[in-house]
């Protein structure tokens, strides 16, 4: 159950959520630019908040949304600093995201049983079964590193016993006749 203690900035995260989600669905999709800028709303089946660790999470169904990007899974934990959401641990069988980055490209989609959201570096970390497509390229790895404001992906972990890196990149097929 949600406590009466919470900020007005955390309880609106959750009590506005869902209307806050439609009013985005039924927008123009922002661009990756501008994603930051965006409020992150969430909706899921259950809500918990915790004041004292500063931390609230979302289970069932839960859909976050900020700006273009879109993120769905079975659990969300949000951790606090400061009032402003620092971390979002998402987690799933498998947890999936999307994002446009521009007008008129291809969206950005991946999964991964586990996923770790840095809202203020514009971070986006996929662990274990981790698979980021656009268009022709499939990048798959235990480990992606996906930065949202550039779409820079970097699969693979730095280390000398890492795990290998899957990469598919698919021929162009020509539509016309």
């Amino acid at each position: 159950m949600l406590k009466a203690t919470m900020s007005p900035n955390k309880k609106q995260l959750i009590t506005l959520g869902f209307t806050l989600l439609i009013g985005l669905m039924q927008s123009t999709a922002w661009g990756l630019a501008s994603d930051a800028e965006q409020p992150i709303v969430i909706d899921s089946d259950t809500a918990s908040y915790d004041d004292k660790a500063d931390i609230s999470i979302y289970t069932g169904n839960v859909i976050s949304v900020q700006g273009s990007i879109k993120v769905h899974s079975d659990k969300l934990v949000v951790y606090f600093v400061e009032g402003e959401a620092d971390k979002l641990v998402f987690t799933g069988n498998k947890a999936k995201f999307r994002q446009k980055p521009n007008e008129g490209d291809e969206d950005i989609t991946g999964e991964a049983l586990t996923g770790e959201y840095y809202p203020k570096k514009n971070l986006l970390i996929l662990i274990n079964e981790g698979t980021v497509w656009q268009g022709n390229t499939t990048y798959s790895s235990d480990y992606i590193q996906y930065d949202i404001k550039t779409s820079l992906v970097n699969a693979g972990e730095k280390t000398s016993d890492s795990k290998r890196v899957h990469v598919i990149v698919k021929p162009k097929t020509n539509t016309k006749k």
